[in-house]
This record gives structure tokens, sequence and C-alpha cells, in this order.
């Protein structure tokens, strides 16, 4: 891996994903963690375009360069990784008798939100697209 080394906080979608050897074995999709608190989690990747993402628990990553990531797992290893499933998000359970102004201010406070694949088949494409290029 080649380029000084950057922080967690640096990672965007699209980023190439290295096995421990240095091949490419696929792009990152998402990554989960606490900014607030400096708190990285791991990573959603992807290894195909049709595939699910996988998840990468941050022990598992070897180093961070720009537009760089390189995992300390084999390409079968990440291959035998689960699927990334996005953290529940937390809310605050309200009696039934409170009030309507008490209602929305919790859903200011934890809003729910249903999940959605942050990255479709076409923007995948495009991240594919743009390393093949090389910008």
């Amino acid at each position: 891996m080649t380029g000084d080394p950057v922080s967690w906080f640096m990672i965007e979608p699209g980023w190439m994903v290295l096995d421990a050897n240095g091949q490419e074995i696929g792009s990152v999709d998402e990554v989960a963690g606490d900014s607030s608190d400096d708190i990285f989690n791991g990573l959603s990747i992807s290894t195909s375009l049709l595939g699910k993402p996988r998840y990468v628990p941050s022990e598992q990553v070897a180093g961070i360069t720009e537009g760089r990531v390189r995992l300390k797992l084999s390409k079968d290893e990440v291959e035998r990784l689960g699927e990334f499933q996005e953290p529940p998000t937390t809310a605050e359970i309200l009696p039934e008798k409170a009030g309507a102004v008490r209602r929305s201010e919790a859903a200011v406070e934890a809003p729910i939100h249903s999940h959605r694949e942050q990255l479709n088949l076409l923007t995948r494409i495009r991240h594919a697209f743009r390393r093949l290029l090389g910008s």
C-alpha cells in the first residue's frame, strides 16, 4: 500500500478495498462508527456488483491510505464474512398518553428511519468504472 496513512474519518464510499496480499477485492459501501466519540466499528464492502455488502470489523483493517483500505484478511476469508446489517436506531419509547408536543420532540431527538442500501447497482457500476479509469 503506497501513500501516507489517513484516518478512518477520511474513508468514502467507492474507495478500493484490498485483501491481505494487496489484491483488489471490492469497494467501500459504508463506514460504521461514531465520529463524535472517534469509534470506528468497521466497513460495509461490496465484492461484486450484484452481491450483498459484507461487514468487515475494524480490527480486520490493516491500513488506510487515500482511496484505499487494506484488510488483514485473504480474499477467501472476506468471502466467508457475514452480510452487513445496519445497526438498530436508538429510540425512546413513549407512553401512549404522551402528548403531541412530546412525541414530536422525541422524533427529532431519535428519528426512526428505514434502512436503504447505501449504494445501488448503478452507483456500484460508476465506482467500478472510476477505479478502472484511475480517477
